[in-house]
């Protein structure tokens, strides 16, 4: 797994330059070109950050590496930025299907779409996501957060949990966090989501042991902006973003 973050590197090539960038209390987000590239924002950022003010205009090559580092603000707009840089309309989000419920919070639409599949399964989500406990009321299964709420169990439980796991959940804000490699290899056994608005769509994860990709698309790119903004969280997936799920092919 030592090869993901320079694969993930190697995958934005171009040097074109960051017009904005938006570090939100929920979402990080990168606006290149036309593009724009999400991540999630670290839980605390100092207030005296050295590079604040200073990035707009910056070439994008020069960003991209900050995913490496072990700063969570740094890391986030790496992430923000390889985004925006990779995930390309024509890229493989081109061939990722709409999920659509209007019946199901849109951040909850990834987990209503595989309830059929799981049932009698073990099953653990890397992350907490707000409303799935009422979204999956009576079937059990694990969640791991690393800041654990009312009924999470603490992230250190993957060294036992995921190996042993059918369906494995993984948001992908891990990346920034430096723990999906571990956690992809936990979860060698198990069938892999890889999900959330700071997923890059490439459809060279199946190499690293990802069966789906569940990233969002881009529907309105002012609205997304201003929830960015303003602080929002599962708001962004009311309007200005849709999640699409991918299938990778062996």
């Amino acid at each position: 797994m030592n090869g993901l973050y320079d694969w993930l590197l190697d995958s934005g090539t171009d040097s074109a330059v960051l017009q904005r960038l938006c570090l939100g209390l929920s979402w990080t987000l990168a606006e290149v070109g036309d593009n724009q590239g999400f991540a999630f924002s670290p839980r605390r950022v100092p207030r005296t950050l050295s590079w604040a003010g200073t990035l707009g205009g910056q070439p994008s090559d020069t960003l991209r590496p900050w995913l490496l580092s072990w700063d969570a603000a740094e890391a986030a707009v790496g992430l923000a930025v390889l985004n925006a840089c990779v995930n390309r309309p024509n890229g493989c989000v081109a061939r990722a299907k709409p999920l659509s419920d209007a019946a199901v919070p849109g951040h909850l639409r990834v987990f209503a779409h595989f309830r059929p599949r799981l049932e009698g399964r073990r099953v653990v989500v890397i992350g907490h996501y707000p409303g799935l406990d009422r979204l999956w009321q009576g079937f059990a299964h694990h969640c791991l957060e690393r800041q654990p709420q009312a009924g999470d169990l603490p992230d250190s439980a993957a060294e036992y949990l995921l190996p042993e796991a059918d369906w494995v959940f993984v948001t992908a804000s891990s990346i920034a966090n430096k723990t999906l490699p571990r956690l992809l290899e936990l979860s060698r056994q198990a069938r892999v989501v890889l999900m959330g608005p700071s997923l890059p769509w490439l459809s060279g994860w199946r190499q690293f042991g990802v069966d789906y990709l569940a990233g969002v698309r881009v529907l309105d790119a002012d609205a997304a902006h201003r929830t960015v903004a303003e602080g929002g969280g599962t708001r962004l997936f009311a309007g200005p973003v849709e999640y699409a799920l991918l299938e990778l092919q062996p």
